[in-house]
């Protein structure tokens, strides 16, 4: 007599009770199906992408309507329990106790990268068993075969129309198909971004907005020019060299002062770290150099010239960085990911064009400044080189530069998430603002007069510790307690 085997389906309370036994850890990725504890496919960085990008955009949309959940369990019935990867919920004061139902789902997402049939299956089937309002499924794989996918629709289509009578319609889906993968002509495409992919020269959409958003901040904003004076002449003198040394310090390539001057003034290299100080010496020759930091773009074509020139100067001790060519691979800071490679160069093109428009010179300091670093179009020296353009423009316009200082680099790193994520540009102008007046009040005659100056206003204090410790950074000359 032949046995057949029985699986052992768990309930919810068992599942939970697994974990609390430790049978079950927190870095397990499973999620209880039917019954059945199955294990999930792991997080890729296109899928990490994904859902960081969709939970940003829902916390955006719902505010305090409702809660995002990532990636947590969703309890559909006794025996089910999955974790999507994003939920919107309605807003109860109970979770801590019993945990997200069925019943308090208003939107379930799941990214599908290489689960999409298990996903639109399975997953599908149990969320609308529940009643889930609405589910979607983001299909990371028409990323790749997309063509094959168009081809599909384009074929059922045309077996479809005649029986419509949509013949016309389905010219039209054709043309704007054959646009689509490039077979066909562009000037079908309406909206700029399917031109610009059909002609070869896709770019960042969302970025694109963003820069939008920023130039026309910036255009509402009045001037507030702070030219730099023949007479202050000699107090600038080593500005190029602060301005060098601070970019660097940001980045994580630390020095003391008297290393970098030994560096750039003695030829003293390190030997222990002759690539960081080439950098210090490449973002040097840069800024020294009166015709180069006045050089600023005035085309897209100009702006890809220049930002590839300066970074292979910049980067030239460094051949993995690239230096003068755009990344090939993909780079992200935190949470960040930034554009993608083959988007790079059309993005940065259809960014300057957004801010065509911009006259004022601070407003294009960091409109470019902005662009450069949220395109990160290199493997290295992002930073750097954008706020190497930001001076450019200010230094073209006679308009005093800006450096930013060790002591003021957390307010500065929060302004520009604050803008890359939430598109707060208000704060990033003012972060800006106030370092360009810290700058023009600075005696940079030599190095006793400049470092006088950043004693008494904290500039060279660790940027953490000064958080800690509620120390900021206040203008030369004026007491801690009336600076911002």
């Amino acid at each position: 007599m032949l046995v057949q085997p029985t699986r052992r389906l768990f309930t919810a309370e068992e599942y939970h009770r697994m974990g609390e036994a430790g049978i079950l850890h927190d870095d397990d990725r499973v999620e209880l199906i039917e019954g059945e504890i199955v294990e999930m496919a792991p997080i890729g960085s296109r899928h990490f992408h994904a859902v960081t990008t969709l939970t940003h955009a829902l916390v955006k949309a719902v505010g305090e309507r409702a809660l995002v959940s990532i990636q947590g369990p969703l309890r559909l019935s006794e025996r089910t329990e999955p974790q999507p990867d994003v939920v919107l919920l309605r807003r109860r004061a109970d979770y801590r106790a019993r945990g997200p139902h069925a019943e308090d789902a208003l939107l379930v997402v799941e990214v599908a990268d290489t689960t999409l049939g298990y996903d639109r299956g399975t997953k599908l089937r149990l969320y609308a068993r529940a009643a889930i309002p609405e589910a979607w499924i983001v299909d990371m794989a028409a990323q790749s075969n997309g063509a094959q996918r168009l081809n599909d629709l384009r074929d059922r289509s045309r077996r479809l129309a005649p029986a419509l009578d949509a013949e016309g319609a389905f010219r039209r889906l054709d043309e704007l198909i054959s646009a689509t993968l490039r077979t066909g002509s562009a000037a079908v495409a309406r909206t700029p971004a399917l031109r610009a992919w059909s002609e070869g020269a896709p770019y960042d959409r969302p970025r694109l907005a963003r820069f939008e958003k920023l130039a026309s901040v910036l255009a509402d904003r009045a001037p507030e020019p702070l030219p730099t004076l023949p007479e202050d002449a000699p107090r600038r003198e080593l500005l190029p060299f602060y301005e060098a040394y601070f970019s660097n310090y940001i980045e994580g390539t630390e020095f003391s002062l008297d290393e970098a001057a030994a560096i750039v003034f003695e030829a003293a290299v390190p030997a222990a770290r002759p690539k960081d100080a080439h950098d210090i010496l490449g973002t040097y020759r840069l800024v020294a150099d009166d015709a180069e930091r006045r050089r600023t773009p005035q085309t897209a074509d100009q702006l890809v010239s220049i930002l590839l020139t300066r970074h292979a100067i910049m980067l030239d001790a460094r051949p993995e960085a690239l230096p003068g060519r755009f990344k090939e691979r993909a780079n992200r800071a935190g949470t960040t990911l930034f554009v993608a490679p083959d988007l790079v160069e059309a993005t940065l093109r259809a960014g300057f064009d957004a801010g065509r428009r911009l006259v004022d010179p601070f407003a294009r300091a960091c409109f470019l400044m902005f662009l450069v670093t949220e395109v990160h179009p290199f493997a290295d020296g992002n930073g750097r080189i954008a706020r190497v353009m930001m001076n450019a423009e200010l230094t073209a316009a006679d308009q005093v530069r800006i450096i930013i200082p060790t002591v003021y680099r957390l307010n500065y790193l929060a302004a520009l998430k604050g803008a890359t994520h939430n598109d707060q540009f208000e704060p990033l102008i003012a972060t800006l603002r106030f370092a360009q007046r810290y700058t023009a009040r600075l005696d940079l005659s030599s190095r006793t007069t400049a470092e006088r100056d950043f004693a008494a206003t904290n500039a060279l204090r660790d940027a953490n510790e000064a958080e800690d410790y509620g120390i900021r950074l206040t203008l030369p000359g004026i007491p801690a307690d009336s600076a911002r």
